[in-house]
């Protein structure tokens, strides 16, 4: 992919201060909404993610525009962006204008969009700040199914908590099911921090960059599901120790978890990655009837 040499050096387009204002654009709470008006801070997001020029950009809920806008500039070839709220439509609009055949607004629910179809045998980036409401919801979807996945980089804002139990390690509080959803076929890392004071308006809490890149699954013999399902019941009680944890799966959870080389007087917290695959796989084998 490349772009035309007549494309605008800067954005030509009015602060988005000037463009909230005119379109009417008050954030609205029950779409958890939060906008930055910074371009400098949309532009550094765009460029954690490296080079655009040949990838097809997903951005979910642009709102009036201010990372669309950065995406372009920092030399997306095309960006894809959902929104779901028409208001802001008028505002995507302009920006359609300035960087014609670059941009393509979809007006709808991300929850509902086949991404896999839309982005069929394309290279794949999702850079967005997120939706509060719906960030996790799309975050897991993303991150399940068959493996390797349709995108090669998630650049994506969540509030501070989420993002650190997306990269926690064994041994703290935030390590938890999401943790280990994130880093059992992928590496994460948090890019920077994103003080509240950068939104309007403001949130309580701050928020914080990620990146997630896909990588080759920890053990290839371990299913999805029965992963989920092991850290579902392992976190469930955390304070239980495995084998009660685990004993709803199987009556026999001491033998289950010694086969998996588990102590099985530890908690969930104290077990890494590795072992948890290793109780998922031993599971699969005991269930499967080996």
């Amino acid at each position: 992919m490349s772009h035309s040499k007549t494309d605008p050096p800067i954005d030509p387009l009015p602060p988005l201060r000037e463009v909230i204002g005119r379109h009417g654009l008050q954030a609205s709470r029950s779409l958890g909404q939060n906008f930055i008006l910074d371009l400098n801070l949309t532009r550094r997001i765009a460029r954690a993610a490296g080079p655009l020029e040949d990838y097809e950009i997903y951005e979910v809920g642009p709102g009036p525009g201010g990372l669309t806008r950065a995406l372009l500039m920092e030399g997306a070839a095309h960006v894809t962006a959902v929104e779901r709220d028409s208001r802001t439509l008028p505002a995507l609009a302009e920006i359609a204008a300035i960087w014609p055949d670059r941009l393509s607004v979809l007006a709808d629910d991300a929850l509902k969009i086949d991404e896999e179809k839309l982005f069929y045998n394309k290279p794949v980036k999702i850079v967005s700040n997120l939706p509060y409401n719906i960030g996790t919801a799309l975050f897991v979807r993303w991150m399940t199914g068959p493996w390797a996945p349709w995108w090669s980089q998630l650049i994506l804002m969540f509030q501070r908590e989420v993002a650190e139990r997306i990269i926690a390690k064994p041994g703290s509080k935030a390590y938890g099911r999401l943790s280990i959803l994130s880093q059992w076929r992928a590496k994460a890392r948090i890019i920077f921090p994103v003080p509240a004071r950068a939104f309007t308006p403001a949130p309580k809490v701050d928020s914080a960059i990620i990146e997630i890149i896909s990588t080759q699954p920890l053990d290839p013999l371990v299913e999805q599901k029965t992963l989920e399902t092991i850290t579902e019941h392992a976190f469930g009680q955390r304070r239980k120790m495995l084998r009660a944890s685990l004993r709803p799966l199987t009556a026999d959870s001491i033998s289950l978890l010694k086969a998996a080389d588990i102590d099985p007087t530890a908690r969930a917290e104290e077990i890494d990655i590795a072992g948890f695959c290793r109780i998922a796989r031993q599971w699969q084998f005991m269930r499967d009837g080996g």
